[in-house]
């Protein structure tokens, strides 16, 4: 039989939605020429679960755990950007110790994510190894959450007007310890990858990306600043800065206010945050009462998600799963 007159047509496979490398319950469909992808367009909201809709069915405070269960590995940098929401509307102040404290436990909300995100990024590309040491030190993350808020992940820590309880006695040393003998864990992951020719085959040249293209999809975090744009909320608009505060211990001043919520005047605000994969922010939309009307969330995810046909065109199938690992796209925060 001779091709000479028949016309090749491109064809289309599934990536996911349950595919080990697919970073969550997340699916794409790969226009494919022989090897090379054409087209790769990402499906979302097979995790849909109404968040939003969710949320303006509580109050305030019981808003919050939904924060956690978007991105569930940056839990307490999307509470900070719900509670900053509501203090703005409220035009609360935070007590002093308490921004050190958000400051903190977002810093190591940060270690946590970029230790998973890294380690499970270089286990799609063929190493084990670092994974299993990153989650020796994740395990260690997850007893400080612990000892603060008695849950692992989902901690409800930070809440509208500073957090749950103050740190329990000998955290901050410990907390020291974990950072002096985590510089050398560091050391070893990067010898383990920077370097590696196998981790540079499958990365260099990948998913390249220019620094226009990165603002025109509005792309943050570190997907905004490897193209080269120097933009860090915590930098270009920061945040948890006052001057000092009178050390007023905040207490339950009626169980009523506990249970039934706080009102929030009317009126509307865009918190955001520099979360560890990007910009998470929260549009807060108050009637008056003690429930939001609408509360939108704005995932650096969900922006992300979208440049991948952009950076998986003229690749290899294999390529498409280094580069969702690139974007370090979680499907909670992208679906809500």
């Amino acid at each position: 039989m001779t091709t000479r007159n028949r016309q090749i047509k491109n064809f289309t496979s599934n990536s996911g939605p349950q595919h080990p490398a697919a970073h969550g319950v997340s699916r794409s469909v790969l226009e494919m020429n022989g090897e090379v992808v054409e087209r790769a367009e990402p499906h979302i909201g097979l995790l849909h679960r109404g968040t939003e809709k969710l949320i303006e069915y509580k109050t305030y405070l019981q808003a919050l755990p939904y924060s956690d269960r978007s991105d569930y590995v940056s839990t307490m940098a999307q509470e900070h950007a719900h509670s900053s929401a509501v203090e703005r509307l409220l035009n609360c102040e935070v007590p002093l110790r308490a921004q050190y404290i958000r400051v903190l436990f977002r810093e190591i909300t940060r270690i946590s994510n970029h230790s998973l995100a890294l380690t499970t990024h270089a286990m799609d590309v063929g190493a084990s190894t670092p994974f299993l040491w990153a989650f020796e030190e994740r395990e260690k993350l997850f007893e400080f959450y612990e000892r603060v808020s008695g849950a692992r992940m989902h901690a409800s820590f930070i809440r509208p007007g500073g957090v749950a309880q103050d740190l329990p006695l000998g955290l901050c040393r410990d907390i020291d310890s974990f950072t002096q003998q985590f510089a050398s864990r560091i050391d070893e992951l990067e010898e383990m990858s920077t370097g590696n020719r196998i981790w540079k085959q499958r990365l260099v040249d990948i998913g390249t990306v220019t620094a226009q293209q990165a603002k025109d999809w509005g792309f943050s975090g570190v997907m905004l600043r490897g193209p080269g744009v120097c933009w860090d909320l915590r930098r270009a608009a920061p945040y948890d800065v006052h001057d000092q505060l009178d050390p007023d211990v905040p207490s339950i001043h009626h169980f009523e206010l506990y249970t039934e919520g706080f009102s929030v005047p009317a009126s509307s605000t865009y918190t955001a945050v520099e979360a560890p994969k990007g910009e998470f922010g929260v549009f807060l939309v108050s009637n008056g009462s003690n429930r939001p009307y609408r509360r939108k969330i704005r995932a650096p995810g969900s922006a992300h998600s979208q440049g991948l046909d952009s950076m998986s065109k003229h690749h290899m199938p294999a390529d498409v799963v280094t580069i969702i690992g690139t974007q370090d796209i979680v499907s909670g925060e992208v679906d809500r």
